[in-house]
C-alpha cells in the first residue's frame, strides 16, 4: 500500500498528497474536538472582531508593561508533544484542492478507493476533512487517510482505502 494520494484530473495542478508529513503542519485540526464544536457563521463575525480588539489592547499592553513569562511554558510544551503521541488528527482538504486550481467545467470529485468510487460533487468537497492519525498513530491498515463530510454526517462510517482523488 502506497502512501502517497494522487490528485489529478480537470486540474490546472496534479498535486501529490503525503499524509505522513501532516503531523507537522499547522492546518491539522484535532478530530476528537473538530466536529464538537461549532462552526463561526456571520452572526459570530462582530464578536470575532470584539475578540480581536480585546487581544489587541492586552499585545499593547504587553509591549508597554513587559510580558511576564509563567513557569508552566515547559508543562505546556509536554502536553502539547504528548497531545500529538496520543491525539486524533485530520486535515483540511480545501488548501489543497485550491492549489490544484479546478477548471471552471469541473463539478465533482471522484475518490477512488479499493472497493470502488465515491462521487462528491466539488463545492461540498472543498469542506471535506482527512483524517490521517488516530490515537497518535497513522492509518495503515484502511487508509493513508479516511475522508469525512465537513458536517460530520459520515464520522461513524468514514470513507476508507483511499488510493487516488480525481476531478471531473
Amino acid at each position: 500500500m502506497s502512501d502517497i494520494i494522487m490528485l489529478t484530473g480537470k486540474v490546472n495542478f496534479t498535486i501529490t498528497l503525503d499524509p505522513g508529513v501532516w503531523i507537522f503542519d499547522d492546518r491539522k485540526v484535532d478530530l476528537d474536538t473538530y466536529f464538537s464544536h461549532p462552526k463561526p457563521d456571520q452572526a459570530e463575525a462582530g464578536q470575532e472582531e470584539e475578540e480581536i480588539k480585546k487581544w489587541s489592547a492586552f499585545w499593547d499592553r504587553e509591549i508597554q508593561e513587559g510580558a511576564v513569562f509563567p513557569p508552566t511554558l515547559k508543562t505546556e510544551r509536554r502536553f502539547l508533544k504528548e497531545k500529538i503521541i496520543t491525539g486524533s488528527f485530520g486535515m483540511p482538504f480545501a488548501p489543497f484542492l485550491q492549489n490544484a486550481e479546478p477548471h471552471e467545467d469541473a463539478s465533482e470529485l471522484v475518490v477512488v478507493t479499493e472497493s470502488g468510487e465515491t462521487v462528491i460533487p466539488l463545492d461540498k468537497a472543498y469542506d471535506l476533512i482527512f483524517a490521517f492519525s488516530k490515537n497518535g498513530k497513522p492509518l495503515r491498515d484502511d487508509g493513508p487517510v479516511h475522508i469525512y463530510f465537513g458536517d460530520g454526517s459520515n464520522r461513524e462510517a468514514p470513507i476508507t482505502h483511499v488510493r487516488q482523488l480525481i476531478v471531473r
